[in-house]
């Protein structure tokens, strides 16, 4: 709509924006890269099949050319596999602008940030101004002193024949700490997260990419640790979150928060906290001779009780867990609440719409707690 005159507007059919061939084709690349675990032979079949069916491309631009447009322009590069193969990666730019994909669909576009921007309920000396002020405490800074507000004090208090201004006649401008928090991420890896007919592992690993690229930009005094849990438990780096596969494992719910509590015991600071993604229940331990004790049929009290003293633990140290449970088993729900109570935590019964916002605004809740 444009002014047509002094006297009214001009109306016009909405035009959409154009979109490149390379662009709209990439936008479905950058979502198969994720479902294929990283392997660029894999997703350029899968994007094959998708061009015979919708017919994405042209005589005037094919799959090939955008493959030439991905080497040229450094999202691929060539590589070699475990067994010699040699054949096409994905480079460091594309899984960095995977993560922000990942968190612009989840999250929404958030703009990026120099220091940690969540407020805690507490004030004194900290990071931002809160726009208020209070009487002057010793050792306030002296930059922090209203000097407005402090003689306005000394004239009400003393009058304005002869000025006068004392220490009870400052005030400062309030600020608040902008606290730092430490997670560590769990992901249930077991095999469950593909059975049923549901790929529960690529929402999954979408919300692991979009929390670690909103910590690292939004929230850089944070930190995020990422941890994978099936027979056993290991840490994963940020990158290797878009080639993450579920395995033919069981669910070690324990090892899982054994290795979270580790990493969280050596943060210095005092806000901690556990998520966890699992669909299913906890069916394996590992036994200190190393062999492992599993059972798959209902819940076994023998891994479900050690799973109730690793969540008791976790609240000993203060570190909260907060359970995303992406499965509805009444049976299941109630292995949570109960694990939820005895850590005195929360629990989310979510199916996979929405599990992205929901674990946002629970970081974003858990941010505002009061420092210890």
């Amino acid at each position: 709509m444009r002014p047509a005159s002094d006297r009214g507007f001009f109306f016009k059919d909405f035009e959409p924006k154009s979109v490149s061939p390379f662009d709209k084709l990439f936008d479905i690349f950058k979502e198969l890269i994720v479902y294929v675990s990283g392997d660029f032979d894999e997703a350029i079949t899968w994007l094959r099949e998708l061009d015979k069916e919708y017919e994405l491309t042209d005589e005037n631009y094919t799959i090939d050319d955008f493959i030439n447009d991905l080497r040229e322009r450094g999202y691929i590069r060539p590589e070699v596999d475990g067994d010699g193969v040699p054949g096409m990666g994905i480079t460091a730019k594309t899984e960095r602008l995977i993560r922000q994909t990942a968190l612009d669909q989840i999250f929404g576009n958030l703009n990026k940030s120099g220091s940690g921007n969540h407020k805690t309920k507490s004030s004194g000396e900290g990071d931002e101004l809160t726009g208020e002020t209070r009487p002057y405490r010793f050792g306030d800074g002296l930059e922090k002193i209203s000097l407005t507000e402090s003689i306005k004090n000394a004239q009400v208090n003393h009058g304005i024949g002869d000025f006068e201004l004392t220490e009870e006649d400052l005030v400062v401008e309030d600020s608040q700490f902008n606290s730092q928090m430490s997670t560590v991420l769990m992901i249930d890896i077991s095999h469950s997260m593909i059975l049923y007919g549901e790929d529960r592992i690529t929402p999954a690993k979408k919300v692991a990419m979009a929390l670690a690229e909103l910590i690292t930009t939004r929230y850089p005094k944070d930190s995020i640790d990422i941890i994978v849990f099936g027979n056993d438990a290991w840490r994963i780096s940020i990158k290797e979150i878009p080639y993450l596969k579920v395995g033919p494992f069981h669910t070690n719910t324990v090892a899982g928060l054994q290795l979270a509590m580790d990493i969280l015991r050596r943060k210095r600071n005092s806000n901690k906290q556990i998520f966890m993604i699992t669909d299913g229940k906890p069916s394996c331990i590992k036994e200190r001779d190393g062999t492992y004790y599993m059972n798959s049929n209902g819940l076994d009290p023998y891994v479900t009780e050690r799973c109730y003293i690793q969540a008791a633990q976790a609240r000993k140290l203060h570190i909260p867990i907060t359970t995303f449970m992406i499965a509805r088993d009444p049976y299941l729900q109630q292995f949570v609440d109960t694990f939820t109570e005895a850590n005195q935590g929360k629990a989310f019964y979510t199916g996979l719409k929405g599990l992205g916002e929901m674990i946002f605004r629970d970081y974003e809740t858990n941010r505002k707690k009061r420092l210890k």
